[in-house]
């Protein structure tokens, strides 16, 4: 954990500044209870042509949260940075809970593959916004960089996963072929 303090410590001491404080601030907010990514699946939903995509958004949101809230940040117990270095004035309000995984980053992260497999555009500004939201929670010292790193593989992976399955059940069933010698049964 020393080289996750160390870079903790040089992203406090050396950016932090009233303009970039408020930015990070205002993209954490954006990350909170995942509800920008709950807007951009109803969004979503309004459109026949992505209603598909909205459920999965909203799917993959679901199952990352009780992988990630309910389930691991409970089995790993991790306490936050700002806990551990009290001495650090936060910018926002002390986070309730565990560290590990990082909500913020896992929802962004699953929200911003889905949306990338619906449309590459809004994709890619989607998994741009997923990891500014990311590094906000290491700027305000409220997540270590390993927190960020596994909220990210969680989400990448539940929306991987989730996408494959539908792509397998939206694929038609190929016709059985019976060839000559197997006629005659």
């Amino acid at each position: 954990m020393n080289w996750e303090f160390a870079l903790l410590d040089f992203i406090y001491q050396h950016f932090y500044h009233p303009i970039s404080n408020a930015l990070m601030v205002f993209i954490t907010y954006l990350g909170e209870y995942g509800c920008i990514w709950i807007f951009l699946a109803i969004l979503l939903l309004c459109k026949k042509k992505y209603r598909t995509y909205g459920i999965l958004m909203l799917l993959s949101l679901l199952i990352t949260f009780l992988i990630g809230e309910v389930g691991l940040k409970h089995i790993v117990g991790r306490v936050r940075p700002c806990d551990v270095q009290p001495f650090v004035s936060i910018l926002i309000p002390k986070p309730d809970g565990f560290s590990f995984p990082s909500g913020h980053t896992a929802s962004s992260f699953t929200a911003a593959v889905i949306l990338f497999h619906a449309n590459r555009k809004w994709g890619i500004g989607a998994l741009i916004l997923a990891f500014l939201i990311a590094f906000s929670r290491i700027y305000l010292y409220v997540h270590y960089p390993t927190d960020i790193l596994a909220g990210m593989l969680l989400g990448i992976g539940v929306a991987t996963a989730l996408y494959a399955i539908y792509r397998r059940i939206r694929k038609p069933m190929a016709p059985t072929v019976i060839s000559k010698e197997d006629s005659r049964w």
